[in-house]
């Protein structure tokens, strides 16, 4: 299988209150990948990764601070966290599909891309203390290895 990438925005604030629900219902912690919310998968192979221009490109977005502000489910029953403000994590997620349009968010699977934090892959109820403060100061690059484990590459800073 071919490794992949993914640019995420990291909420270390919020692995204490979703850490174990994500260890039992969503693989992706399993295999290394924290807390975050998605600015874009699955991104460029990681041999044609181009760090300047993500530097780039993310740059043009100011840091912000949000809160992790409701639980949500979509209708397949996932689990998640609705970020507040939303937008931000829009805009940076429109500027790298806009300089890498090759790579639609989900591979093009929803007409909308909605920021969250994914909690359960599972329907679950779920017993979360909210709002999570936090901030996103950087963008996150990660990398699958060749046992299917996830890694942080780079980081990315937010401009402002």
């Amino acid at each position: 299988m071919p490794r992949r990438t993914a640019l995420i925005v990291a909420v270390p604030e919020a692995e204490r209150a979703v850490g174990a629900y994500r260890l039992e219902h969503d693989w992706s912690a399993g295999v290394g990948v924290p807390a975050h919310l998605t600015v874009l998968f699955p991104f460029v192979p990681p041999d044609a990764v181009d760090e300047a221009a993500i530097g780039a490109v993310v740059a043009q977005v100011p840091a912000f601070a949000f809160a992790l502000a409701a639980v949500e489910r979509f209708a397949d029953g996932t689990v998640w966290l609705r970020p507040d403000p939303s937008a931000p994590f829009t805009a940076l997620t429109r500027a790298v599909w806009e300089r890498w349009p090759e790579y639609p968010p989900y591979e093009g699977a929803h007409d909308e891309v909605i920021p969250h934090l994914t909690v359960s892959e599972e329907p679950i109820d779920v017993m979360i203390d909210l709002p999570i403060h936090a901030r996103a100061t950087h963008v996150t690059l990660i990398e699958e290895d060749e046992d299917s484990r996830w890694h942080e590459r780079s980081r990315f800073p937010l401009g402002g």
